[in-house]
């Protein structure tokens, strides 16, 4: 399979750049069409590996990076953890699959993905989905998100000496933040709950992430549960 990359170097300039990486033609093709009638969307390039997709997400540098669970020779799941190790990169991964399969949900959230979608999501889903992420929130279908309380719930969870240190720099407010974040509530429900603007919600999320030393708020959702800050009550 070839892959192709805009003439450009980058997004254009308050555009929301996405790299797409499938290894199916087809797929790709589709998933242009669907994006590339949106203002504010813009397709980068394409990628049809996962090591094509790392190489061209440090090259192109999109806002966010589609990527196919299931490519031959480096997975998707394997060039996702590349790039979220990776110190440079900013782009932000959304797993795509054919399968809602507990492995690959567990696999890409490991590996820092930001959210996780079906290839057979709706048009307007999808667009909305890359928005959401873009402006840093989660992408968890309800049932994943739950299949993933559920599997830290049957865990023994406890705070290391690392966990306990990074809570400490928390305020009072920004715990309580976490703690609605960790339960899947949204910065106008959290605002609603706290009796404060979505302005002052959006600011403590993002304290919270740079304290707790994570890249967004799955990683936010997963820190929660996985110390045993939320329980199932």
């Amino acid at each position: 399979m070839s892959a192709s990359a805009d003439s450009s170097s980058g997004p254009a300039a308050g555009s929301i750049g996405v790299l797409i990486a499938d290894d199916q033609t087809l797929v790709r093709t589709g998933f242009r069409m669907i994006l590339e009638i949106e203002p504010d969307l813009r397709v980068v390039g394409e990628a049809a590996g996962g090591n094509q997709a790392v190489a061209m997400t440090l090259a192109l540098r999109p806002d966010v990076v589609l990527m196919d669970v299931r490519m031959p020779g480096v997975d998707g799941i394997t060039a996702a953890r590349r790039l979220t190790e990776e110190p440079s990169c900013a782009s932000r991964v959304v797993m795509l699959t054919t399968f809602d399969l507990d492995e690959y949900v567990y696999g890409a959230l490991r590996a820092g993905a930001s959210g996780f979608m079906l290839k057979d999501v709706q048009p307007e889903l999808l667009v909305a989905g890359i928005r959401a992420v873009h402006a840093g929130e989660s992408l968890l279908a309800p049932a994943v998100t739950r299949r993933l309380i559920e599997a830290f719930l049957e865990r023994p969870r406890t705070m290391d000496a690392d966990d306990r240190r990074r809570f400490a720099r928390l305020t009072a407010r920004e715990q309580e933040v976490l703690r609605l974040l960790a339960r899947g509530l949204t910065n106008a429900e959290i605002s609603t709950e706290l009796y404060i603007s979505e302005t002052t919600v959006k600011t403590h999320v993002g304290r919270v992430l740079m304290k707790l030393g994570l890249r967004d708020r799955v990683q936010g959702v997963i820190y929660a549960y996985r110390t045993g800050l939320v329980s199932r009550g």
